[in-house]
């Protein structure tokens, strides 16, 4: 068999494939109303063709947990049951592919408020468009994004609250996998970089104190994510912009990805989703094929850690070897999955095994 379609078993949850579907922002929701962040048709089509098309597991987009932490006013969300009995059908549509149903929560923080992707780049909203005060572990902006607003202590509590309730309302929806939005510039990421964190509390300066709230959302969640269910946690492994331990500029590097790690693991979380970047706007990224899985890699045999990687990982051999050579223990498919919904099946045909077609697709192919 190949190794790429072999079950990978977390906790008491066998997941049935090693071919992940990543977290894709549709920016798609109503923006205001009763039906602000409420997922409809679009994400059920969306979702459905990649279960459909053989995905293990597939990840609901970073999904807000209150309504200022949303990257765009299109965003979806979990703060509040009208989002949570939505999420209900999309639960159910992707088991009954046999798909297991993941989501991914988050707070967007500084990089909040801005317009979706195809509109003006995603620049920041101004406030007679709709935009919001955005907040950050310091008053310090994300390029030239409008400088954000340090949260207090008892802002901080809040958040790890909110995490806590959309956590419950995702286990209430019937998601069986919940990962936190760790990375890419967002709030909890801007709390671990030093290039963004320049408190002098509790929260900031050491490695311990710029860790705090990451740890303490990861305690919120799994308070009430059952024990038998995984947690996952999306990181940025990297800032790349300086690993001198030297350089005023430093970020979060490599190194502190491995430390992170082992406190995520002691802490209850059961894979770490590794990607980079996204702290930045001037960060170099030597962007290429495969080119995050070494951080991957290097927490999966530094600290024992379930590891996914992301990141241009587009053919099947490419994959299978990814699987194969214990670089990771799943792959997760973003755009690759865009172009094509039906990869995990062609990856299997490919790859010499059985692709599953169902049977309404089977006979004709």
């Amino acid at each position: 068999m190949s190794a790429l379609f072999e079950p990978i078993t977390l906790r008491n949850l066998t997941i049935p494939n090693r071919v992940w579907m990543s977290p894709m922002c549709q920016y798609s929701a109503a923006h205001d109303g009763p039906d602000a962040g409420v997922p409809h048709d679009w994400h059920l089509t969306h979702l459905a063709s990649r279960a459909v098309g053989g995905v293990g597991l597939a990840m609901v987009e970073i999904t807000a947990v209150r309504p200022e932490g949303r990257i765009t006013p299109g965003d979806l969300g979990l703060w509040n049951d009208r989002q949570r009995d939505a999420f209900r059908v999309i639960t159910a549509m992707l088991e009954s592919h046999g798909v297991v149903p993941g989501i991914q929560i988050g707070h967007a923080g500084r990089k909040a408020s801005t317009r979706a992707p195809w509109e003006d780049k995603g620049s920041p909203l101004r406030p007679d468009e709709g935009g919001w005060q955005t907040v950050g572990p310091s008053a310090v902006p994300f390029g030239s994004f409008p400088t954000p607003t340090e949260l207090s202590r008892d802002e901080i509590a809040q958040v790890v609250a909110d995490f806590r309730a959309a956590a419950q309302r995702a286990l209430d929806a019937g998601f069986k996998v919940i990962e936190v939005h760790g990375a890419h510039g967002y709030l909890i990421h801007s709390f671990l970089s030093p290039h963004s964190n320049q408190r002098t509390d509790e929260y900031g300066g050491s490695f311990e104190n710029r860790t705090r709230f990451a740890l303490e959302v990861v305690d919120a969640v799994r308070e009430v994510w059952p024990a038998e269910l995984p947690v996952l946690f999306r990181v940025s492994a990297t800032d790349w912009l300086s690993e001198n331990e030297a350089d005023e500029r430093e970020g979060w590097t490599g190194e502190d990805t491995v430390r992170l790690a082992k406190e995520l693991q002691a802490h209850g979380v059961d894979l770490l989703d590794t990607s980079s970047g996204g702290i930045a706007p001037d960060a170099r990224i030597p962007v290429g094929p495969g080119y995050q899985t070494p951080f991957a890699t290097r927490v999966r045999e530094r600290v024992g850690l379930p590891v996914g990687t992301v990141g241009l990982v587009t053919r099947p051999e490419q994959a299978e070897e990814i699987i194969a050579s214990g670089q990771a223990d799943v792959v997760l498919l973003g755009r690759e999955l865009l172009r094509d919904p039906y990869w995990p099946r062609r990856a299997a045909l490919a790859l010499d095994g059985d692709a599953g077609w169902p049977n309404q697709y089977a006979w004709a192919i």
